[in-house]
């Protein structure tokens, strides 16, 4: 881009990113972006930071852009544009008001710069066969010695031979594993930024039996049920650390999403999970689940939500969506964010009506002392650990029988 502009004077250029902020801090600003480029050649004249604008010594310009405004790309024209994480772009209109503005010159093109995760505008660009998109391939490891050696290691080391690894450090377009109960078509085709308003959120956690820098991770996912009665992924938080760290983790998430309960297997650690959790928060809303059946038995079901279009992630999760797409049932491996990703869709109880939810969520007791609503079937407030009614054996002592409560 710097070259470009430095070669044809009085030209006009775009370079557009995710956000604002990433086009700015990266693409002009960053140690190899076209401000610190076009300084040290002596081409730059100004740059307008808040504005979002280079000038040339030559006349050129450059202007800055966030695909997330596709409509500040009515109207302008251009040479010329960069275009970066192409794949993580929110708006698709983006690029297309950016290609109507693209007529200046005699050979106006566009050079993306991406991670080539398989959305649908990246699987067409690359399908063009007629001549007019170049494809150009390179590892993070063909930049080494730009990068430091311990980065490096630690890359190979954690994501060499994984689904991911290929994507992000040797530019593979994944496509999906043979016998995964999850596909790639399933996740981006329900994909959301935004959802709607929730009856219940649950921190799910699938923990890890050990812990140090070879144990297998935590998995921690926040989940929720729309008022629409459909299930939304919100957050990946898993991690390796120990009990009282992934503990810690855990319960900021539940705090941070306003969390109805926490969610977590206990076929491994028996009580210990729930004391591990308690001993952080002694009040948290939690349930223990022991499952019961295999691996593949537990996750068909939830895989199923996926294939009928019933559960959206908001936003991107990548290794999470890595084991999705990469897990064969019956293959040995444990996938931990996976597995905590099931528990929490499965606590949800998606196959319940949106309209039950919301008869439920007029029922639910509000705390006599802290005001915070509960689930209607809460024995204690989620703010402040209240009793707020009986458990069901000893309502059965009392002679009351359950089934008439709410009679």
């Amino acid at each position: 881009m710097a070259w470009e502009a430095i070669r044809a004077p009085k030209t006009r250029w775009a370079v557009v990113a995710a956000t604002f902020s990433d086009v700015r801090d990266t693409c002009a600003e960053g140690e190899s972006g076209l401000v610190s480029i076009l300084r040290r050649y002596g081409a730059l004249e100004n740059y307008n930071r808040s504005m979002g604008e280079i000038r040339l010594t030559n006349g050129s310009r450059i202007k800055l852009f966030s695909a997330d405004e596709p409509d500040r790309l009515r109207g302008p024209q251009f040479h010329g544009a960069w275009c970066d994480e192409l794949a993580a772009w929110r708006y698709e209109d983006t690029w297309d008001q950016l290609q109507f503005g693209l007529r200046l010159g005699e050979h106006p093109r566009t050079l993306i710069t991406t991670t080539p995760r398989p959305v649908p505008i990246i699987k067409r660009l690359l399908a063009q066969d007629d001549g007019s998109v170049k494809v150009v391939r390179g590892s993070t490891f063909d930049n080494a010695k730009n990068l430091a050696p311990s980065a490096l290691a630690q890359l190979r080391a954690r994501y060499e031979g994984t689904r991911l690894g290929r994507q992000e450090l040797f530019a593979e377009v994944l496509t999906d594993t043979p016998g995964a109960l999850w596909t790639l078509e399933m996740l981006e085709g329900s994909r959301l930024q935004k959802a709607p308003d929730f009856v219940r959120i649950v921190v799910a956690i699938d923990p890890a039996t050990t812990s140090g820098e070879n144990a297998d991770e935590t998995g921690i996912v926040v989940v929720a049920k729309g008022t629409d009665g459909r299930g939304y992924v919100l957050a990946d938080r898993s991690c390796r650390d120990t009990p009282s760290g992934w503990a810690h983790r855990a319960i900021a998430a539940f705090h941070e999403f306003n969390a109805d309960r926490v969610v977590a297997e206990k076929n491994q650690g028996g009580d210990m999970v729930e004391l591990t959790i308690r001993s952080v928060e002694a009040t948290i809303p939690f349930k223990g689940i022991v499952a019961k059946v295999g691996k593949r038995l537990r996750a068909e079901p939830i895989a199923a939500l996926y294939e009928q279009g019933r559960v959206s992630h908001i936003g991107a999760f990548d290794l999470l969506e890595d084991q999705m797409t990469g897990w064969v049932p019956d293959s040995g491996y444990s996938p931990d964010r996976l597995d905590a990703l099931v528990h929490g869709l499965a606590e949800l109880g998606l196959a319940t009506g949106a309209s039950a939810d919301r008869f439920f969520a007029q029922l639910a007791p509000s705390c006599t002392a802290c005001g915070i609503p509960n689930d209607v079937e809460a024995f204690n407030c989620k703010g402040c650990g209240v009793l707020l009614r009986e458990p069901v054996a000893q309502l059965y002592t009392s002679g009351i029988n359950p089934s008439h409560r709410g009679q």
